[in-house]
């Protein structure tokens, strides 16, 4: 049966939650999607067995009963994803795509029990290039998985079968990896978001190592908004993997109505014309958004990409299968086989070398970025047909890790974005780069562009439903606070702010009840905001100011302020400035201007 004729294709996480919530649907439809699914696709390596999804759908009701029916509390609730087949799922085999590998997982990898915590139905295990090692998707055992939008073209790799599942519509997103860059060049290559974490942010507990030191899980979606779920989901410390980091909560948590874009010095696409002609697009299309674009010198994220392959790194994926490679080598795929057995011939000494190299690129990179929202690149600088890779499978994967291959090593986060199609119909994608933790601020960044361009979901035909939400109120991590005077937008204090990541939200007015002063002998000039039973509403800017920072913020006001809590007049309550009384005595009141722009302008016009 094809795709076509599943009532599920291309739902979003979103489209499942308001099919339940409308109770047009209960989750025993998802063994309609199961019957759907057509024999032989070599994107999965297992799918569920009708015993398995009947106990996941046990297991759901009891989940539903013990939250006493409140969706709300299952944000994932009957949702149904799938897992790269390097990742644990209790009960499955887990093969890495490697037969003679396999084994059987006992308990679930910490970001599946998450998902499967908050309601997610686990449908299928999908295919990788083996011990994910590549990019092309073709280094399987269990077949390489075509493009899903030609079958002559390679999928991308080695998330391949994970991008392929979503990209089709089969599931509303899936988990994959990313050392390399194989959570972001399947989804260039098919159309989907692809967000590749802060290193640490999603725990790689149960998840079979290439390397160790720079892995990450990944995830991909049709759109911004659902990938974001599942990473919020999925994500946060976890004391069994030593690599795992909790959030210092200092990033931004969106980007301001002033985007500030770098790109290369110098742009690689080595002579596919049709992805440059897409990038320059993409171009055109962030600088109609208001974007900044800027150049800089992309010499030191080469010389750091090189090393992932060129390097001692290639040790780690030795280390990580050398079981396999010492006991029966002839069961890798050659390729695989030929990359891994390069690591032997590194030293201890090469390593630090190496090391050392690593964190003096990693600074210049992360200096280079200070002052940008992201840095934009091609995801890929080119594609390639599954004939063009066996003739050239070593050089044409290093191509398409141009863009991605540093990303680990300088700890950097990530999204890729679909940015349209080729004129050939086949797509092409950019990807946003920031440093460590400034996921939120990408996929607020992600949100706007795929809002901006609303193009198909995927292969699936579908377009959005309905533009992607803002976050509605403040964003995890941060502090929404509501600002009256001297740290408004362009006023003498507002760097206090801006130095320390926060975002502008929006401008809005207080509740009625609120009364207005100018301070007397304040420098710079301050207002004073106090709560009156013959107030007027007042107008106030608010900020998104991350956690962490927020105690730096208050340390530095000054008395007669404080920070309170404010009624805005939509019924909103914020963080904000308040004014103690005794201060207000000798204050002029200057409610009747509105808010603190217009009194200053007054001043100024007098």
């Amino acid at each position: 049966m094809h795709i076509e004729h599943s009532p599920f294709l291309g739902w979003t996480v979103r489209d499942w939650a308001t099919a339940y919530r409308e109770r047009s649907l209960t989750p025993d439809s998802l063994l309609t999607l199961l019957e759907a699914l057509p024999a032989g696709d070599p994107a999965w390596i297992s799918l569920v067995e009708r015993e398995q999804l009947a106990l996941q759908l046990a297991e759901l009701e009891q989940r539903l009963t013990a939250v006493q029916g409140d969706l709300e509390q299952l944000p994932l609730y009957g949702v149904p994803f799938a897992i790269k087949d390097n990742i644990d799922a209790a009960g499955w085999t887990t093969t890495a795509a490697c037969p003679a590998f396999a084994y059987s997982a006992e308990r679930d990898a910490t970001v599946v029990g998450k998902l499967r915590a908050a309601g997610a139905i686990l449908i299928g295990k999908t295919n990788l290039d083996q011990f994910a090692t590549g990019l092309v998707g073709t280094r399987s055992p269990y077949g390489a998985v075509p493009n899903s939008f030609d079958p002559d073209y390679v999928s991308g790799g080695s998330s391949s079968g994970s991008a392929s599942v979503v990209a089709r519509g089969w599931v509303a997103f899936s988990l994959g990896t990313d050392t390399a860059g194989s959570g972001r060049v399947p989804a260039g290559f098919n159309n989907i978001v692809g967000l590749k974490p802060s290193k640490g942010l999603l725990s790689t507990t149960g998840l079979v190592p290439a390397c160790r030191t720079v892995d990450c899980i990944s995830v991909f979606a049709l759109t911004v908004s659902d990938a974001q779920t599942v990473a919020t989901i999925a994500g946060g410390y976890d004391a069994t993997d030593p690599y795992s980091r909790p959030n210092p909560n200092t990033a931004p948590v969106a980007v301001g109505s002033q985007i500030r874009l770098a790109i290369p010095d110098t742009l690689e696409f080595f002579g596919d014309s049709q992805n440059r002609a897409v990038f320059e697009r993409s171009l055109a299309a962030f600088e109609a958004l208001g974007a900044h674009i800027c150049t800089i010198d992309f010499a030191p994220f080469k010389q750091l990409a090189e090393q992932l392959y060129y390097g001692p790194w290639v040790a780690e994926r030795t280390v990580a299968v050398q079981d396999v490679l010492a006991r029966m080598p002839e069961a890798m795929d050659p390729v695989v086989r030929g990359i891994v057995e390069n690591g032997r011939a590194y030293t201890a000494c090469d390593a630090y070398e190496a090391e050392y190299l690593r964190a003096a690129l990693s600074r210049q990179i992360n200096d280079s970025l200070a002052g940008f929202d992201a840095l934009l690149v091609p995801t890929s600088p080119t594609l390639r047909t599954l004939e063009q890779m066996q003739q050239e499978p070593v050089l044409y994967n290093a191509q398409f890790g141009y863009y991605t291959n540093f990303t680990n090593l300088a700890d950097l986060s990530a999204l890729a974005l679909p940015a349209g199609l080729r004129s050939d119909g086949l797509p092409a994608g950019i990807t946003l780069i920031a440093p460590a933790w400034h996921d939120r601020a990408l996929a607020d960044l992600g949100k706007r562009w795929q809002n901006h361009l609303n193009l198909p979901l995927g292969a699936t035909g579908r377009t959005l439903s309905a533009p992607l939400p803002p976050c509605a109120g403040p964003s995890e991590g941060s502090v929404r606070v509501a600002v009256v005077g001297a740290h408004l937008t362009g006023m003498p204090l507002n760097f206090q702010l801006t130095t320390r990541n926060a975002v502008l939200v929006e401008q809005t007015l207080t509740a009625d009840h609120y009364r207005l002063y100018a301070l007397a002998g304040t420098v710079p000039p301050k207002p004073g905001l106090a709560r009156s039973d013959s107030g007027s509403s007042i107008i106030v800017e608010l900020w998104d100011l991350p956690i962490a920072r927020f105690g730096e913020f208050v340390a530095e006001i000054p008395a007669p302020l404080g920070i309170g809590t404010l009624n805005l007049a939509d019924g909103r309550s914020v963080k904000g400035f308040i004014c103690e009384p005794w201060a207000l005595s000798d204050a002029r009141d200057i409610t009747e201007f509105g808010g603190w722009r217009a009194y200053i302008a007054s001043l100024q016009n007098a």
